[in-house]
């Protein structure tokens, strides 16, 4: 019951030529094929005819054979023919296709523009143009109450709260901490003189001692 109402697709002119034409194209294939092996066939036969000394009949197959090439020459030139034909439909396709769209494009751009008034776009222009003329001179008139002084003292605190906040973003330099690596160790600094116990000192090391400090120095 649900293929009752499935709308068959229509068949064009267009449809049927191109469905002639590949028809065309397959018999002259098969038709190429069939004087292919009749060319061949020929041509073997004369073989055969020549090593039977009968040159008459040789002649007579390579005749045929030779007929049957200019034949398959006109059949290629038909085929060319058939391939162009359907090249050229193709093409003539593609490009209806492409002025469809492109008609259909203007359509839909024209159909947009009659949407737009002129009248209005050129009074929503003249409405743009009074709003900022009006905005121009309320700031006139706002801006006649300062005098030249305060526009200075307007200018030197917009650079001064410029550069506080300036500043204020720098970022802070980070400080390094020395590695555990890097620490140094010192000995403790003494706090009793070293004392030299006689015991470590020769007799023979404070005999020569004794007689450094009793020589005389020289003059």
């Amino acid at each position: 019951m649900g293929n009752m109402f499935v709308k068959k697709p229509q068949i064009t002119e267009v449809d049927r030529a191109i469905l002639s034409l590949k028809t065309q194209r397959r018999k002259l294939g098969q038709y190429q094929q069939q004087l292919e092996k009749v060319i061949e066939a020929e041509k073997q036969a004369a073989r055969d005819l020549i090593r039977e000394n009968r040159k008459e009949r040789a002649l007579l197959a390579l005749r045929k054979k030779r007929t049957q090439e200019e034949l398959l020459k006109q059949v290629d030139q038909w085929v060319i023919n058939v391939e162009q034909q359907l090249a050229d439909i193709e093409l003539t396709s593609k490009q209806k296709a492409v002025f469809e769209s492109l008609k259909q494009g203007s359509s839909a751009i024209k159909a947009i523009q009659s949407e737009v008034d002129l009248d209005d776009v050129q009074k929503l222009m003249d409405d743009t143009a009074d709003a900022k003329a009006y905005q121009d001179e309320l700031n006139a008139i706002l801006g006649e109450k300062l005098s030249a002084e305060d526009e200075e003292e307007i200018l030197a605190e917009f650079d001064n709260l410029e550069s506080q906040l300036a500043v204020d973003e720098m970022p802070d330099v980070p400080t390094p901490e020395p590695q555990e690596s890097e620490k140094l160790h010192l000995p403790d600094v003494p706090t009793k003189r070293p004392v030299v116990s006689n015991a470590e000192i020769t007799p023979a090391e404070s005999a020569t001692k004794r007689k450094v400090l009793e020589e005389p120095l020289p003059a």
